[in-house]
């Protein structure tokens, strides 16, 4: 008799809605969905490394928004307190933000570390003007996902086997050389200061890598360097610096030396102390409207010296 009811506990009787459903609704109900979640339940992915800014392209995808909503949704994955990650849609997030929304569409997927990763870089690396910085980190983060998935290639279109064979594949999709994303990579190896340089076009990506190879404290010497004497190191100079640094021979005194030679073909550099002219411009002009304002003024003093030759 025990046996008997124990074999009635065991049968899982169907209930009315398994009954009467369909293949297709059964499909339909694991088919992912676009929801609209509240603004303040999505978080940012951790360590995003794409600078999300409220520029003109920004404010104008924030009126975009007010006017026809958020027309791509974002993807989201949900975290064990209830709330959720933004893995692909961080601009729209802030354009949602700045139109004053409340809430987002998204798609919410179950994604671990690694799978989160890859989609948060490829979807961001799709935007026009990345920094060189953002590539690097960017790059960094997704060469770190595919190793640790190994072997597997259920998360990308082929197998990872090392550092190299993961900056190939990344290469591939990026349209760069494998060798040229290890060379970004080398980037995060600089101190925010000069990376800051980077991204401002001051300092080259060539000599930015081999700057990459000096240690924290020889990049603060560099960084200081650079700012006292207004100069920036070349490809040569960088070369020397990063094997000067290998050897342990460079201090700030060799670094100096390096920055304040005479370069090829280097011509004078005009400085005119910005104490001696700034009182002739009005508060609010901008530096290009001062450099617009003294060519203009060389101008018309060159002419007027022709005029008076020409008599």
């Amino acid at each position: 008799m025990a046996a008997k009811d124990d074999r009635r506990a065991s049968i899982k009787l169907s209930t009315v809605d398994d009954l009467f459903s369909t293949d297709e609704s059964r499909a339909d109900a694991q088919r992912e969905k676009v929801v609209e979640i509240p603004l303040a339940e999505i978080s940012e992915f951790h360590g995003h490394p794409f600078k999300v800014k409220a520029d003109e392209a920004m404010l104008e995808m924030a009126d975009s928004v007010k006017q026809y909503g958020v027309l791509v949704p974002g993807l989201v994955r949900p975290k064990p307190d209830g709330s959720y990650e933004m893995v692909a849609g961080h601009r729209r997030k802030k354009a949602s933000e700045l139109a004053a929304a409340e809430t987002m569409p998204c798609i919410v997927r179950e994604l671990d570390d690694d799978q989160a990763t890859i989609i948060m870089v490829d979807s961001n690396l799709q935007r026009e003007n990345i920094s060189a910085s953002e590539k690097a980190f960017a790059y960094k983060m997704k060469m770190e996902a595919m190793n640790r998935q190994g072997q597997r290639s259920d998360l990308t279109s082929r197998q990872v086997g090392g550092k190299l064979d993961s900056a190939d594949a990344i290469g591939k999709e990026a349209g760069e050389s494998g060798r040229q994303i290890q060379r970004y990579i080398r980037l995060t190896e600089l101190t925010p200061t000069i990376l800051e340089m980077v991204d401002e076009k001051q300092i080259a990506f060539n000599p930015a890598v081999e700057l990459s190879y000096l240690s924290e404290k020889e990049q603060q010497n560099l960084y200081e360097t650079m700012q006292s004497e207004d100069c920036t190191p070349s490809l040569a100079q960088a070369q020397r610096m990063k094997k000067l640094s290998l050897d342990g021979r460079l201090n700030m005194d060799v670094i100096f030396s390096i920055l304040t030679e005479e370069k090829p073909n280097q011509k004078e550099k005009l400085h005119i102390q910005r104490e001696r002219i700034e009182r002739f411009f009005p508060r609010e002009f901008t530096e290009k409207q001062k450099e617009d304002l003294i060519v203009q003024l060389l101008e018309g003093w060159y002419r007027k010296r022709q005029r008076e030759h020409e008599r």
